[in-house]
């Protein structure tokens, strides 16, 4: 299994916790320098603040153990593709890769995430991959659909 599939469980781990306390089962994982810096998961609910994003807080935690806000060779692991608001924080962190599981099913917010990803201006544009879903064990990934069918119904 590559580093990419590696780190990702760990990411899902994450989702679990948002998923167990009701959240949005997204979960996100910081790696830099191969070496895990950050974690983060959803917390809106608990916080009942729009910006306890997981992709938020990895990057919020990331940059105090840096001590620094530039997150240069760094990749983020999310299990959803990131809002436009986490796309534009992970832009200006400077964030150079972003992988990730599933897409947003809104086609207009996908399209927006992608300008602001790979928008050139001062930054760099970011590398956006999404992984393989059927490369995860059923019970990994089971959490997703299953949060994302009961708001739905």
């Amino acid at each position: 299994m590559s580093d990419d599939y590696k780190y990702m469980l760990l990411a899902l781990q994450e989702a679990r916790k948002a998923f167990d306390n009701n959240e949005v089962p997204v979960g996100a994982v910081i790696v830099q320098n191969n070496e895990i810096i950050s974690y983060g998961y959803n917390r809106k609910e608990e916080c009942q603040c729009s910006l306890e994003h997981a992709e938020l807080i990895a990057i919020r935690n990331a940059c105090v153990k840096n001590n620094n806000w530039r997150l240069l060779n760094s990749t983020m692991y999310v299990t959803l593709e990131p809002c436009p608001m986490c796309a534009s924080a992970i832009k200006q962190s400077r964030i150079n890769r972003v992988v990730y599981l599933l897409d947003n099913t809104n086609a207009n917010i996908h399209e927006l995430v992608q300008k602001i990803l790979y928008i050139e201006d001062a930054n760099k544009p970011v590398e956006k991959e999404k992984l393989d879903i059927t490369k995860f064990n059923s019970n990994d990934v089971e959490m997703l659909s299953i949060f994302f069918k009961n708001k739905r119904n």
